[in-house]
């Protein structure tokens, strides 16, 4: 199972769709929060199951602020993160993935891209942000994870060359 993992998009989805046609049989898409008021032309574009949290900018939403998911066997906490200070270490993230028995934990709100696996239980990964990418080089990004019932979750980080005529 081929499961796209993105945050950050702020309402704008012109890489979020450059994303989902770079990326070749998807099985489902998951967005880590700051979608503001999109959700439901992320699920148009996609066209797959999707789930999405709530992020800090998400106002206006029905939202939940974290899920947990079963895909292919593995168990996947998702959050934004803001509410669990993401911002200044995965202490607090790693903690909470294992108080709901998961193995991996997706989340948002940093706009870096990293893939942590400093905790001997769980895999804490950040997709980055397609929008405002604030890393070295500013390439948008996203996450593919490959989840296959098991196997170990494998988890790649993939970045978008710029286009000319984008705002970034």
């Amino acid at each position: 199972m081929r499961v796209l993992v993105v945050s950050d998009t702020h309402g704008r989805l012109d890489n979020l769709k450059r994303a989902l046609k770079a990326e070749k049989d998807l099985s489902f898409l998951i967005h880590c929060g700051d979608v503001e008021e999109q959700e439901e032309e992320v699920r148009a574009a996609a066209k797959i199951p999707c789930l999405i949290v709530r992020g800090n900018n998400d106002y206006s939403t029905r939202l939940a602020f974290d899920e947990t998911v079963e895909l292919a066997g593995h168990r996947i906490f998702v959050t934004h993160g803001h509410r669990l200070g993401v911002s200044w270490d995965n202490g607090t993230l790693f903690e909470t993935a294992r108080s709901h028995g998961a193995e991996l934990a997706f989340y948002g709100h940093t706009h870096f891209p990293e893939i942590d696996r400093s905790h001997p239980l769980v895999t804490a990964a950040n997709p980055g942000s397609l929008t405002f990418p604030r890393q070295d080089g500013r390439k948008p990004s996203y996450l593919i994870a490959e989840l296959e019932e098991g196997r170990k979750p494998e988890l790649f980080l993939h970045f978008l060359k710029r286009e000319r005529g984008l705002f970034w």
